[in-house]
């Protein structure tokens, strides 16, 4: 079997709540690679901010649904959430801040999905 045939068939077999792990692991991945390759590396930011924002706008956007089944509270978190990692992100590109916090964010939606699937 291929390597492409493998990744097809691993991700026909994920469940939604994988490939939000998944999604959110690639997102971490390359805000950490943007930080470590610094400043200088505008493109690289720009590029792992951009999948970034755009994961938690997709995230965002489904809350925003009246079929989403999340927990009201909890629908209204993600899209404040979201709000902020849009803030921020325009806050690294502009300003130089830090992208630690989109990080620490991530992770700690990573940990929550993982928790919720063990």
């Amino acid at each position: 079997m291929s390597i492409e045939a493998y990744r097809r068939t691993a991700t026909q077999a994920e469940t939604p709540r994988d490939r939000e792990y998944r999604a959110f692991g690639q997102a971490t991945a390359q805000l950490m690679d943007a930080q470590r390759a610094g400043r200088a590396a505008i493109a690289e930011r720009a590029a792992a901010l951009g999948f970034n924002r755009r994961l938690w706008t997709l995230l965002a956007s489904d809350c925003a649904h009246p079929e989403n089944t999340l927990p009201q509270a909890l629908r209204a978190q993600i899209i404040s959430i979201a709000m902020f990692v849009d803030r921020h992100s325009s806050a690294v590109m502009r300003d130089g801040a830090e992208i630690d916090p989109l990080v620490d964010i991530n992770r700690a939606v990573m940990e929550g999905l993982a928790a919720r699937a063990g």
